[in-house]
């Protein structure tokens, strides 16, 4: 169960939560609660109220015993029964079923609208007619006093169909391209459907006439609102027998009052997005109007919200448990949520237990899932040398870092660091002393980096505040109390370096001022160290500080610059007659290389006469071959030219050739002849030739 607050209204998601399979053992049930905390926290109110992909409309009977659903895929209609908190039948159909509505106080009378045209009627005991209108419809509605069906689609005609008599009566004839929603009025029965062209045009179905059009697209562009395109109407209710809530394209919800053709309140979502589904709340006096991103619930009178609900997924149908505070959607997604609002109203009676669950909640409220976790990164794990968790249930992936058990943090910290607390403590002792010097006498210590910097600014600091006594100025801020500037005085690497060339020229004045700081640092560094020698407080009185100003002589300023440039280019020669003076005593020597074993030494000459070998012709180069005896060409007897060629080796071939031919002489000399292992010859046979 999830739990939110939207303008201090609890609202709560009994759906929220995973959900178990059907095939797992009590055993392996109670195991994974124990396990997972997000199986512990839930609540599985009605048991398999999910879909297997996505559910499209979902409808309470008139008795309130009944759930019904339909979604896809297959596509099929689902019946819970609240009394038994479970799915009571499912019957699978041929097509997505577009709209459905119960005609009886329980299930045993079902419509059903599909997408291919056709209108199915189920009975208690399941499929029992099969009808087709002439066009694709988007919304029905059906007449209590004369039993019939009216069937608004794409088509400028009304379908009427009598279920009493059996038969389609005549069309009612509208003005515009198509309809895509209607609704009857329960007291009066005055029948409205809303057209494409952002009207809204209303019927009396006894004497089948026109009675009244209203432009729905004009009134719903008002000052604060921004329209792209005509605005069409997607959803109508009608609430008791004056008031109607209309549903635009645009995001937007109109309330009329049926004397009026103007709207008393208009209200944007501000999405953009069609509006899916209107419904009224009468004892608190709220509408409901949900599109595809969020359902929101706002007065009728004022506009204000009263709070809002944003699932995961996008909404396709909502509906409200009469006389009660539970809503059901339907999603983009195989589970339906369940959402109990108890502002709204008390829980239904077949689940009065939500009451005192919430009750208990408010009163004790419970931890959130990550307060037993501490946030670590992957920096933190190295350091503390447990980087082979990540991947194991261990840790849980969230954002640059992970989650770790707070009890699993404890104790690999202690191991990483024993001495963690010894240094707590000894801190803890030395903020105590540093609260306790804080009365007494304070000398100026300057940090470890930049120590002139930090004195120039304390001394602007002063000259500040005496300028700012006479004038009550307000007080400018300084960078050594600026935390951003901390690591300038801190870090090493942020060091003047004063020796610079371009410090030097841009501060020629600094030089004159820095003798004056000079004989300050040195005092105050005398100071820090017979304050560190010695535990008592210091006595005496620090030294008066010298005033120190610079001159803004125009002239003086720039024998300065003109005196710096000379500095630099008697120093630059000086380096420069150095190098000179190194090169000449340094004698230049002729390196030599070694060159490999099984290498050529190859030069620049034998690529060059290879480079001319390749542009000669092939006669050219066949003449060369043969002078060179690599080549020989000669005349066959048949008539035909023989040529003979022998392949230039590399050094390895050679090398390796020459060690073969080595080895094979040297077997030759201590191999054993095996002539005495022979045996004798025998006679030769004696053969005869006939005569």
């Amino acid at each position: 169960m999830q739990v939110s607050s939207v303008n201090d209204v609890k609202i709560y998601n009994l759906s929220h939560g995973k959900s178990l399979p059907q095939w797992l053992s009590d055993r392996k049930k109670r195991k994974l609660q124990n396990q997972d905390i997000d199986v512990r926290r839930r609540i599985e109110l009605i048991q398999d109220f999910e879909m297997p992909t996505v559910s499209t409309t979902i409808k309470v009977s008139q008795d309130g015993q009944y759930v019904l659903a339909t979604g896809t895929y297959k596509p099929r209609v689902r019946c819970y029964d609240t009394h038994q908190l479970s799915l009571k039948f499912e019957r699978c159909m041929d097509s997505d079923v577009v709209t459905f509505d119960i005609l009886s106080e329980d299930y045993s009378k079902i419509v059903f609208l599909h997408c291919d045209r056709y209108v199915e009627f189920h009975s208690q005991h399941g499929h029992y007619y099969k009808t087709r209108i002439p066009k694709f419809g988007r919304d029905f509605s059906y007449h209590f006093p004369s039993c019939d069906l009216y069937f608004v689609g794409s088509s400028s005609e009304i379908y009427r169909l009598n279920l009493e008599q059996g038969r389609f009566l005549n069309s009612l004839q509208t003005d515009a391209s198509e309809n895509i929603t209607c609704d009857i009025n329960p007291a009066h029965c005055l029948f409205a459907t809303g057209t494409a062209e952002g009207k809204v045009e209303t019927w009396d179905p006894r004497v089948r006439n026109k009675v009244g059009v209203l432009d729905c697209a004009l009134s719903s562009v008002t000052e604060h609102t921004e329209v792209e395109g005509l605005p069409s109407v997607t959803a109508l209710k009608f609430n008791g027998a004056l008031q109607m809530a209309v549903g635009t394209s645009t995001g937007q919800i109109l309330l009329y009052d049926l004397r009026s053709d103007q709207p008393f309140c208009v209200k944007d979502h501000y999405y953009g997005l069609p509006i899916k589904s209107v419904l009224f709340h009468n004892p608190l006096d709220l509408v409901l109007s949900a599109d595809s991103k969020i359902l929101k619930m706002w007065n009728k009178d004022t506009g204000k919200i009263f709070a809002s609900i944003e699932p995961e997924h996008d909404i396709n149908d909502v509906c409200l448990y009469p006389d009660s505070g539970m809503l059901f959607t339907a999603n983009e997604a195989p589970k339906m949520n369940i959402y109990y609002i108890p502002a709204l109203g008390p829980a239904p009676q077949w689940c009065s237990f939500l009451d005192n669950l919430t009750e208990e909640l408010e009163e004790n409220p419970d931890t959130t899932v990550y307060d037993d976790y501490k946030f670590v990164t992957r920096q933190d794990l190295e350091n503390f040398g447990v980087a082979h968790l990540i991947g194991s249930p261990l840790l849980r992936a969230y954002m640059h870092g992970f989650f770790m058990d707070i009890r699993l943090y404890h104790k690999v910290k202690t191991l990483s660091d024993p001495f963690a607390y010894e240094e707590y403590r000894r801190e803890k002792i030395r903020q105590k002393i540093e609260e306790t010097r804080a009365q007494r006498v304070q000398v100026k210590k300057l940090p470890k980096v930049n120590k002139e910097l930090a004195l120039k600014l304390i001394e602007e600091e002063e000259d500040t505040e005496q300028g700012r006594k006479k004038k009550k100025g307000k007080a400018v801020p300084n960078i050594l109390s600026d935390d951003r500037f901390k690591a300038m005085f801190e870090n090493p690497d942020f060091q003047v370096d004063e020796e610079s060339e371009e410090f030097r020229l841009l501060n020629p004045i600094v030089s004159k001022v820095t003798e004056k700081r000079k004989k300050k640092l040195k005092l105050l560094n005398d100071q820090a160290s017979l304050e560190q020698e010695e535990e008592e407080e210091l006595e005496g009185k620090p030294s008066d500080a010298e005033s120190s100003e610079t001159s803004d002589d125009e002239k003086e300023w720039v024998n300065e610059v003109k005196m710096q440039h000379k500095l630099l280019r008697k120093e630059e020669k000086v380096k420069r007659q150095e190098r000179t003076k190194l090169d000449r005593q340094t004698a230049l020597k002729p390196q030599f290389y070694e060159i490999k074993a099984g290498e050529e030494f190859k030069t620049f000459q034998d690529a060059g006469k290879k480079m001319k070998l390749q542009k000669k012709t092939l006669g050219e180069r066949l003449k060369l071959e043969e002078k060179l005896g690599t080549l020989s060409m000669s005349d066959t007897t048949v008539g035909s030219k023989q040529l003979t060629f022998k392949m230039k080796k590399s050094a390895e071939q050679v090398r390796r050739q020459d060690a073969e031919k080595q080895h094979h002489e040297e077997r030759k000399k201590i191999r054993r002849s095996a002539g005495h292992l022979k045996s004798k010859p025998s006679k030769r046979p004696i053969f005869f030739r006939k005569k």
